[in-house]
């Protein structure tokens, strides 16, 4: 919805209001939109309009440059319409047609008041020559016109098959046939005439609703009979109504002189509050005899009720106080006949503006039917027996005795009892007298029997069935077991209205339910089945005075619902319809970036296409709307794709916060349902978020760049790497070749070295053999000499006798001589020093007072001879060996237990 005022241009989804200021900050005067999303504003000496850009921005666009500069507007522009193609738009002084990009000008002879479009037709009054129709950039007078007089034409509507209701401003109404214009006499005329008519609008196609400039707002029906009447007593902030619209669910919208009101005229309930304060809180109100009663705070008030259902509705109430009734009203209740009023210094019979103390005890909460035509009344102190008196007149009988008590709620049950709902504390079983006068029996419920609580614990009959209200729920009572049990089927049924803190009865087996200000309305027509409708009565919501609240039942379709301020007349028959309607698709108003400040990307993303937003603004907020715009309970379901994985619970908030998005392209769609019953489109808004730098295509571009390069020098590294290692394995492969060569050199060698090692071994070996072999012979041979020296002893010569000294010592010393022939022991020496490696040297070295004889049996004793072959060598005795041994020992400075033979292998 668009508006236009002395900021410029309102928009208004059904939620959120935007302002968007004209260029130079005019006064928007004019508005009207196509079907294409361009809203045609017009202002003092400018026309344009509005269209939203690819980001989502409402953009304005002049219009005037097209405009012929002889004809360029210096006045304002009070009409605009849309005609297809062309857009007309309309100042005191010329018609402006705008069509495929030029502007055509109208001129007035005379000054124009205002155009007006009906169908397909446009109608201008020029002032004082008449009305006119505007044909192809050309006027048409149109005949008797004149009669209209100089009132001026303010409001032309269609009127049945070609006629049209005129209106003017002070001359009432009048009917234009197509050939000639009467005046029409109607109830509605003189309001009109007197209060000024200002605009009108057609509602439902069957009524016509006026503006005025002192009084509100009229609407009447095609007989002319005023069907409602709309002032600020009746809620309208002010009674200057300066422009009127109807939008597709037949709302009635009110520019005011001061603010803008929207009107639901099909409304099932109609409003009426005393903005003056006078007569206070309402705690109960009803019609009775042609007049309407409220009983509030202050004491008893009433108005005329004019009868017939559609002058009630345009009347002025005026309220007054009946004489002797100041103070606080609890009750007003219809008793055959009889209007009862129970106040608080006690109760009351209304007779018109007039009323009669039939009671005086203090406060008569609630009055009951008893059976044999009794009343029974809950009171500050008890209860009260009413009865009639001869003329059908309900009179005081009698307190009951034995029950003092407040009472706040009374019924009685199929059995005859009375229960009683305290007010403040819990509930009270009453067994009465059978005349009764005084109590027969009293027992007191509270939490112990069951009950969830003792305070605010109410009675009330439900379909003839006696049910206890509690916040906890529904309770009912069990005869057999004297305590209290939830009402589980009933609160299951109820659902939040479970608990309700009161029940009023409707027409038939209708029930309203009022849950601490919430009102639902129940049907109970069907066994076993409870239809509950609480959506329709949002309204009412926190209006009503809480635990005094008030329905009453005014003919078999029309309630009066008392409210804090006033009373609510309720049309049953239009609130019970079944309202299947087609609603329009949700509206994403604005998208925003929340990442760090609020910044606005769109302010409109129906119209936007996929919007790009930078990483790095990556948390969002999507507001949105519904455009409906009666009185509903609205929800939204919401789902991301991309993000989410599914469809959100059903919502109250209109809007959503998205945080820390992934970079690429998401789809939000969004839905509404109104009173839990209807469900709207689904609408789609697309947006992408965008790479971060990281991850953009430039930055992509330069990493592949990158990489190339990383590869070309990673190759390149690889490829010089491979040489070094190439060359290192060339290198490694050289000197392992001259290592091996070397070391095949030095195995060589050591092999010859070896061969060599070997062959001396074997020498040695040999030469050892030889050494041994040598020594084994010496001694052979000194042993055969000894033989031979023995022997020779016992030679003879030829004659028997011994050989002569002579002779024995001659060949005794060649014996000797034999066997101390130092060329043995030379050779043998020589022998033994090439077998053992210098022996001898290195025992003079360590040892050099070793004599010869020392040093042969050195040589002897490491060759591991025996004494015996020792004392041959040495041509000594055993005897002799052993002393040389221990001399020997000695010269070696040997300890006590070291072996010789050892020592001297091992030196």
């Amino acid at each position: 919805m668009y508006f236009g005022n002395a900021s410029g241009l309102l928009a208004y989804d059904g939620k959120y209001w935007q302002l968007h200021h004209m260029p130079n900050g005019l006064i928007v005067r004019s508005v009207a939109a196509d079907k294409k999303g361009k809203v045609y504003v017009g202002g003092f000496g400018e026309f344009g309009y509005w269209e939203n850009n690819r980001q989502g921005f409402l953009k304005y666009n002049s219009l005037t440059n097209l405009v012929p500069k002889a004809n360029i507007p210096n006045e304002e522009i009070w009409k605009i319409y849309v005609d297809g193609e062309k857009v007309i738009f309309q100042s005191f002084g010329s018609i402006y047609t705008y069509s495929k990009g030029r502007i055509n000008v109208v001129i007035a002879p005379k000054p124009f008041l205002f155009l007006f479009k009906i169908n397909d037709r446009y109608f201008v009054e020029q002032v004082n020559a008449g009305l006119f129709e505007l044909h192809n950039n050309h006027l048409d007078y149109i005949t008797g016109s004149n009669i209209l007089g100089n009132s001026g034409v303010l409001s032309i509507l269609p009127y049945g098959s070609n006629k049209y209701l005129i209106g003017t401003a002070k001359n009432g109404l009048f009917i234009y046939d197509g050939k000639q214009i009467n005046q029409w006499s109607n109830q509605a005329n003189d309001f009109l005439k007197t209060y000024q008519l200002n605009n009108g609008v057609i509602i439902l196609k069957k009524y016509f609703a006026y503006g005025t400039i002192l009084n509100g707002i009229v609407i009447i029906d095609t007989l002319g009979n005023v069907v409602q009447h709309i002032n600020k007593s009746s809620g309208l902030q002010n009674n200057t109504v300066l422009s009127l619209y109807t939008d597709g669910e037949q709302n009635l919208w009110a520019g005011l002189d001061n603010g803008i009101d929207r009107i639901e005229v099909n409304s099932p309930l109609y409003y009426y509050f005393d903005k003056t304060g006078r007569f206070g809180t309402v705690y109960s109100s009803i019609i009775f005899n042609k007049k309407i009663y409220l009983g509030t705070n202050q004491g008893l008030f009433y108005s005329d009720w004019l009868p017939g259902a559609n002058n009630q509705l345009l009347q002025s109430f005026d309220f007054k106080l009946i004489p002797g009734s100041q103070g606080q009203v609890w009750d007003l209740s219809l008793q055959d006949g009889r209007l009862l009023c129970g106040h608080n210094d006690g109760t009351y019979q209304v007779n018109g503006s007039t009323i009669t103390k039939i009671s005086s005890v203090n406060g008569g909460w609630t009055i009951k039917k008893l059976k044999d035509n009794f009343l029974i009344q809950g009171t500050y102190t008890g209860l009260v027996i009413y009865k009639k008196d001869g003329e059908g007149n309900w009179v005081f009988d009698h307190k009951i005795e034995g029950f003092g008590e407040p009472s706040r709620y009374v019924e009685q049950d199929s059995k005859g009892r009375i229960w009683v709902g305290h007010a403040y504390k819990g509930i009270y079983k009453i067994t009465l007298s059978s005349d009764l006068k005084k109590v027969t029996s009293v027992k007191y419920y509270d939490k112990s029997s069951g009950l969830p609580g003792s305070y605010n614990v109410n009675v009330f009959d439900l379909d003839n069935q006696i049910v206890f209200s509690s916040d906890s729920g529904f309770c009912i009572y069990d005869d057999i077991s004297n305590k209290f049990y939830k009402y589980q089927q009933l609160n299951n049924m109820l659902g939040t209205f479970a608990s309700s803190n009161k029940i009023i009865a409707a027409i038939g087996k209708k029930y309203w339910f009022i849950n601490h200000g919430r009102v639902a309305i129940a049907d109970l027509s069907e066994s076993g089945k409870l239809a509950l409708d609480s959506n329709r009565f949002n309204t009412l919501n926190g209006q009503m005075v809480q635990n005094y609240e008030n329905i009453n039942l005014i003919n078999n379709s029309i309630y009066l619902i008392s409210v804090d301020d006033g009373f609510v007349i309720l049309n049953d028959d239009d609130a019970l319809q079944p309202l299947k309607i087609k609603l329009p698709e949700v509206l994403i108003r604005k998208v925003e970036n929340i990442t760090d400040k609020i910044v606005v990307i769109s302010e409109n993303g129906n119209g936007s296409g996929n919007i790009e937003i930078p990483f790095s603004q990556n948390n969002i907020r999507i507001t949105y709307s519904l455009p409906y715009y009666r009185q509903a309970k609205t929800k939204f379901q919401y789902y991301l794709e991309g993000y989410s994985r599914q469809w959100s619970d059903w919502v109250t908030q209109g809007q959503k916060e998205f945080t820390n998005l992934s970079q690429g392209t998401y789809r939000f769609r969004v839905r509404a349902k109104i009173n839990d019953a209807n469900i709207s489109p689904v609408t789609e808004y697309s947006f992408i978020i965008l790479p971060p730098w990281y991850s953009s295509k430039l930055a992509l571009l330069f990493y592949l760049l990158l990489i190339i390069l990383i590869i070309y020098i990673v190759r390149y590294y690889y490829d010089l790497k491979l040489k070094r290692h190439q060359q290192f394995i060339h290198d490694k492969l050289d000197r392992e070749k001259e290592e091996f060569l070397k070391q095949e050199a030095v195995a060589n060698e050591q092999q010859i070295v070896k061969i060599k090692n070997e062959q001396l071994q074997a020498d040695l070996a040999g030469k050892s053999r030889e050494l041994a072999n040598s020594a084994m012979n010496l001694v052979y041979k000194n042993e055969l000499l000894q033989k031979i020296s023995k022997e020779i002893t016992r030679f003879k010569d030829s004659s028997g006798k011994q050989l002569s000294e002579d002779q024995l010592r001659r060949i005794q010393k060649v014996i000797d001589e034999g066997m101390n022939d130092e060329r043995d022991w030379n050779i043998f020496e020589s022998s033994f020093n090439e077998a053992h490696e210098s022996f001898f040297k290195k025992l003079k070295s360590g040892h050099p007072d070793l004599v010869p004889n020392d040093l042969k049996l050195c040589a002897y004793l490491r060759m591991n001879m025996n004494s015996k072959e020792m004392a041959s060598l040495l041509n000594i005795s055993l005897r002799g060996v052993e002393i040389r041994r221990y001399r020997l020992r000695k010269k070696l400075n040997l300890e006590h237990d070291k072996n010789l033979v050892e020592f001297l292998i091992e030196l």
